[in-house]
C-alpha cells in the first residue's frame, strides 16, 4: 500500500499592494508584502502505481481537472523529478475557495511538498521557485513563508525580516470580485486605458467578462499566461502616478528596513513594544492596499466590513489581494477573540487566528 503525507496549506495576506504600470508582457507592475497566518487547508498526497493525476475534494467549488493549480504542480514536477507515478491529491477546503487569501497556490506548494516526502526525492530551491512562477504569480511566496517582499507580477519573492507573530482576524464577506475588472477600474483611475489588455493578479484569478464577479473556484483555474496581450491589439501604460506610489512604498519600506538593521532585533523590538512595533513605519510607508480605492465604490460592504473590524479594536485593517477578504491585527490574542465574536453576532464570517513567523510557518506546514 502506498502512503499518504498530510500538509497543512497555510493562507496569506497582502500587508499593503501598490499597483504600477503595465509591462510589456500584459502583467502590471506589483510592488507587496505577503504574510502568512494560521488559517489554512489540508492537503493529502499519494502515490502509487501507474501512471495518471488525480485531484479529489468534497467541495464541489474545487476544479478535479487538469486546471487545478496543484494537478499543474505535480505534473511539472514529476517530469523535472523524471519520475513516473500514479499521483493523487486530496483537498480538504477550509479556506474560501476565492477572496484573496492565496488558497488555490499554497494548495499547490503544499502538493510539492507532499510530493516530495512521498517519492523520498528533492527539487532543488531554485528549480521548485521556477516551477511554483510558471504555474501561478503568488505561489513563490508559500515556498518562503513569514513576512515577504514581492514584486515583478508578485512571483519575484524575498524574505524580509520576520514581523513578530499577531493576532488578527479574518471576514470574509459573501461577494465575488473580479480582479480583472479591478485592474480595469484602477487603470481609469488613473487615466489610463484599458482597451486591449487584461492584467493578472497576486491571487492568481481568472479572466472574466468585465462587470461579472468571478465563479467560485476561480483561483483555482488561473494560468500565468492567460491575461497576456495578444500581439495585435495596441498597448497601453498607466500614467506615471502608478510608478511614484509605488516608489514611495519602496522608500518607506527601505527605511523601515534600515532602522531594524540599525540595531540588534531584540533590542529593536523591545524598545517599541510587543505585537505592533513594525506598524508605525509600514503605515507611514503607504502600506495600505490599492485595490480599495476601486473595489470599495464597487462593492460598500467591503469598506464597511473594513470599519466594523476598526470599531472592533483593529489597530491596522485592510483588504487582502484585490478581496474580498478583509483582516484586521490586533494587539492580543484575547482583543482578536472577543472582536471575532462581536463580528460573528453582527453576520459578519470571521476568524481569529495570528500571523505566522518564517519558523513558525514551516514548523506548521511540515508538522502536518
Amino acid at each position: 500500500m502506498s502512503v499518504i503525507i498530510t500538509v497543512r496549506s497555510f493562507a496569506k495576506i497582502n500587508l499593503g499592494l501598490r499597483i504600477g504600470p503595465v509591462r510589456e508582457d500584459g502583467f502590471h507592475e506589483l510592488l507587496t508584502v505577503y504574510q502568512t497566518i494560521g488559517l489554512h487547508d489540508v492537503i493529502r498526497v499519494r502515490v502509487g502505481r501507474g501512471s495518471g493525476i488525480e485531484i479529489r475534494s468534497e467541495d464541489p467549488r474545487v476544479p478535479q481537472d487538469e486546471s487545478n493549480t496543484c494537478f499543474r504542480m505535480v505534473e511539472q514536477a514529476m517530469a523535472a523529478l523524471r519520475v513516473k507515478a500514479r499521483v493523487t491529491i486530496e483537498i480538504e477546503k477550509r479556506l474560501p475557495v476565492q477572496g484573496g487569501l492565496g488558497g488555490a497556490s499554497a494548495n499547490a506548494v503544499a502538493t510539492l511538498l507532499g510530493l516530495e516526502r512521498t517519492l523520498r526525492k528533492s527539487l532543488p530551491m531554485a528549480e521548485r521557485m521556477r516551477i511554483a512562477a510558471e504555474v501561478g504569480s503568488d505561489l513563490p511566496l508559500f515556498l518562503v513563508g513569514g513576512t515577504v517582499l514581492g514584486v515583478g507580477r508578485g512571483e519575484q519573492v524575498y524574505p524580509l525580516p520576520d514581523l513578530p507573530a499577531m493576532p488578527c482576524v479574518v471576514v470574509t464577506p459573501r461577494v465575488g470580485v473580479s480582479t480583472p475588472q479591478a485592474f480595469a477600474e484602477w487603470d481609469r483611475l488613473l487615466g489610463g486605458s484599458t482597451s486591449g489588455h487584461e492584467s493578472s493578479s497576486p491571487d492568481q484569478v481568472p479572466r472574466e467578462k468585465p462587470g461579472e464577479p468571478c465563479s467560485a473556484g476561480a483561483d483555482e483555474r488561473v494560468r500565468p499566461d492567460e491575461s497576456r496581450h495578444t500581439s495585435d491589439r495596441p498597448r497601453k501604460l498607466t500614467g506615471a502616478k502608478a510608478s511614484d506610489r509605488m516608489d514611495l512604498l519602496s522608500r518607506g519600506l527601505s527605511a523601515w528596513l534600515s532602522e531594524l538593521h540599525s540595531s540588534a532585533p531584540s533590542s529593536f523590538f523591545r524598545r517599541r513594544g510587543r505585537a505592533g512595533n513594525p506598524l508605525p513605519w509600514l503605515v507611514r510607508a503607504g502600506i495600505e492596499n490599492d485595490f480599495e480605492r476601486v473595489v470599495f465604490p464597487e462593492f460598500p460592504e467591503l469598506r464597511e466590513c473594513k470599519r466594523a473590524l476598526v470599531r472592533v479594536g483593529a489597530k491596522y485593517a485592510s483588504l487582502s489581494g484585490s478581496g474580498s477578504t478583509l483582516y484586521g491585527l490586533f494587539g492580543s490574542r484575547p482583543a482578536a477573540r472577543k472582536a471575532a465574536a462581536r463580528l460573528q453576532r453582527e453576520g459578519w464570517a470571521a476568524q481569529a487566528t495570528s500571523t505566522l513567523t518564517r519558523a513558525g510557518y514551516w514548523r506548521r506546514v511540515l508538522g502536518g
